[in-house]
């Protein structure tokens, strides 16, 4: 038996079934998501460079908005080019390195998301119901230390996943759906992973669903504060907020669906995961500049100061 399991440990590869087996629709896929990234990308490169470039967005919230736009745009890199390639190739394969590589990133990335939406979450309720005292707050240094913490945080989870994950024994099926997460490895062992996924349901739904219900509650607060204002800057702070929900239920909304239930296969899985590694991060940052009027102007000034030279 332990010989039995010493080689079940020497599977070197999965193969990726991928999103469809229809040809047409693998095209289609292609496309969509080629010209998508061909758009959005560009926009976070974008959206990073303005706020560097201009001294006026040196608040802490801009700073939280470019690195958001760094962590999605990195995000969706850790799986889109792999998927991309392999619509077009007749053996869709990845290796066990580069699979464990993959779920390591995939899980950094995306609880450091998780993370630095809670801070802005933080940032716009010292902002909005402690004006007189945010900028004591809210120093370059605490923001720093923040992105560190997040850091620390996010590697402390994504290792987690891989010490759990990589003493698990694989005798094959050897096939994953669209790429390397824990609940499709984890159901390909061949042994009891109860426990296992119980701790990873913990580390991942549990973290996932307590962050969500703490961004709305913070925001609720945040807008009944407002609720009593007649200022200038309410609508403008209202804005905000919204664009930060929109964009909290974009990020959480697929992940609550993957992660806070049992690793059981179910038929939205493949299209959920898709939007969530693919089209929702590069959205993100997007959908805040899109309402957000300074760096929209500063975009502006920024192209306008190219076409000048």
């Amino acid at each position: 038996m332990e010989m039995e399991i010493r080689n079940s440990t020497m599977m070197t590869e999965f193969i990726l079934l991928g999103l469809t087996q229809s040809p047409d629709i693998q095209l289609l896929v292609f496309v969509l998501v080629l010209v998508f990234y061909l758009i959005i990308l560009p926009g976070n490169f974008l959206i990073i460079l303005t706020i560097i470039s201009d001294p006026g967005l040196s608040a802490p919230l801009y700073f939280f908005l470019g690195n958001l736009a760094f962590l999605d745009a990195s995000y969706s890199f850790v799986v889109a080019p792999k998927m991309l390639v392999d619509l077009f190739s007749e053996k869709k394969v990845i290796s066990y390195r580069v699979c464990i590589t993959q779920l390591f990133f995939l899980h950094f990335l995306g609880v450091g998301e998780m993370f630095l939406l809670v801070f802005m979450a933080f940032d716009r309720y010292i902002a909005i119901c402690w004006p007189l005292q945010y900028s004591a707050i809210m120093k370059p240094r605490v923001c720093y230390a923040l992105l560190l913490a997040l850091c620390l945080r996010s590697f402390a989870h994504s290792f987690l996943q891989m010490a759990l994950i990589l003493h698990l024994p694989f005798c094959g099926p050897n096939q994953l759906d669209n790429f390397c997460d824990a609940p499709q490895i984890i159901k390909l062992a061949c042994t009891d992973t109860f426990i296992v996924e119980l701790l990873i349901v913990s580390n991942n739904g549990l973290l996932t669903l307590l962050c969500f219900l703490g961004l709305l509650a913070s925001y609720a607060v945040i807008l009944f504060h407002l609720k009593g204002h007649r200022s200038e800057g309410k609508s403008k702070a209202v804005s905000t907020c919204t664009t930060h929900i929109i964009i909290v239920f974009l990020m959480f909304g697929p992940a609550i669906f993957m992660y806070t239930r049992p690793f059981r296969a179910l038929p939205g899985d493949k299209v959920v995961s898709l939007f969530h590694t693919m089209i929702f991060p590069l959205l993100n940052p997007v959908i805040y500049t899109l309402r957000n009027q300074e760096v929209k102007a500063s975009m502006r000034r920024l192209f306008n100061l190219h076409i000048a030279r």
